[in-house]
């Protein structure tokens, strides 16, 4: 697919939730008529925005909070607005399919077209994002879809901190990358300083080896969930393919950020540095491994 002859440009929605579905479902509209009034063109919105992070607490009701992709009761609203508005929208939203559920995102094309589902890869399990509890690990491979703005390769939160993760969906042709996530304070005995500085320079490094744009969202505001509380701390940006954050917003800023994305240029600067030229896949066995021993070690 060829890339557009102009600049894409690419915002990213930071806001708060609610444990109100319709109130949420507004103002995540609201963000992304701004975002699309300002002229953006791909919109990404953060994980789990339907909701409350619910994953601080196990409750056996909260699978109720998961539907179908194919009867899906908000996900036609947002076909409909990128339809509208032109413009492409990641959507994250909690999948129920059969026994089974999973932290999903589709990517809705700016006909409104759906573009195909992913489901999260890397599951955490910690004090506040007791996701395992909730999600079985996806099972559809990394994705790459080609949108009206490029090719977009799409991890969810946790994802973003695999370096395999971002390597793999550039392989699959991805112009640039994108991350919504849900993440914040962490109780006292396993809290670090300067999380979100941890947070941008692991995508940072995602950006520098890769050669890629990469853009993150995050949600605002503390959240309580039964007897539990976290702060969401913000700090969604844009880094460009160098690895340098070109736009960031603050630990309590609600809004969206923008910025243009040269994708000829990014692609050429990538070729010109040699990281996919002097990759040597052939060695790379003990990646394909949890103990890093393949079987000709043992």
């Amino acid at each position: 697919m060829a890339l557009p002859e102009t600049p894409v440009k690419l915002a990213v929605v930071q806001m708060h939730m609610t444990a109100d579905l319709s109130e949420n479902l507004s103002r995540a509209e609201a963000h992304v008529r701004d975002a699309a009034r300002a002229g953006s063109q791909v919109i990404l919105l953060p994980e789990l925005f339907e909701n409350l992070y619910f994953c601080q607490a196990e409750r056996e009701e909260y699978f109720g909070l998961a539907h179908p992709l194919e009867s899906h009761p908000f996900i036609p609203r947002f076909q409909e607005l990128a339809r509208e508005l032109g413009v492409v929208l990641p959507v994250s939203y909690f999948e129920a399919a059969g026994q089974a559920y999973y932290n999903s995102l589709v990517c809705i094309d700016a006909d409104g077209t759906l573009l195909g589902n992913y489901r999260k890869t890397h599951i955490p399990d910690g004090p506040g994002y007791e996701e395992k509890y909730y999600f079985n690990g996806g099972d559809t491979g990394f994705k790459v879809w080609s949108t009206r703005f490029g090719r977009v390769g799409v991890g969810i939160c946790w994802d973003q901190w695999y370096p395999e993760t971002a390597r793999a969906m550039m392989l699959l042709g991805a112009d640039f990358l994108l991350y919504p996530t849900a993440i914040g304070s962490e109780p006292a005995e396993v809290e670090t300083p300067n999380s979100h500085q941890m947070w941008q320079r692991a995508m940072q490094g995602h950006a520098v080896s890769n050669s890629s744009y990469v853009g993150a969202c995050n949600r605002v505001g503390t959240e309580r969930v039964g007897d539990l509380e976290q702060t969401y701390y913000g700090h969604s940006f844009i880094a460009d393919y160098t690895g340098e954050i070109v736009a960031e917003l603050g630990d309590a800023e609600e809004g969206f950020l923008t910025h243009d994305l040269d994708l000829a240029q990014a692609r050429r600067f990538r070729a010109g540095m040699g990281f996919f030229r002097d990759r040597r896949p052939e060695l790379y066995g003990p990646l394909l491994t949890l103990d890093g021993h393949t079987r000709r070690d043992r």
